[in-house]
């Protein structure tokens, strides 16, 4: 099955403070351009990127500086976890 390569891309970055917030806050978000720019940012600061569609069209729907609703606590919770596996590090307490 071939690829959509119209199809618009989306990104959205998430931030955690455990000491400033009670969930993870949408830090950035965008398509097209805007993505493109989030994406690079993250890979030119070590960042790690998981991409996931699904997850990235619902979280898009949020305002800058939202929290996740705690519906969404499980699913966020498997990307800090892929993020911290990647950075090879663990969760400060």
């Amino acid at each position: 099955m071939a690829k959509n390569f119209n199809k618009i891309k989306k990104a959205v970055a998430l931030g955690y403070n455990q000491k400033q917030n009670n969930a993870p806050k949408i830090l950035a978000s965008g398509k097209g351009e805007s993505a493109a720019k989030i994406i690079s940012l993250a890979k030119e600061h070590g960042v790690p990127i998981k991409e996931d569609e699904d997850l990235v069209e619902i979280l898009s729907k949020l305002d800058l500086g939202d929290e996740i609703p705690s519906n969404m606590y499980k699913a966020v919770a498997e990307i800090f976890a892929f993020i911290y596996q990647m950075a090879d590090k663990t969760p400060k307490q």
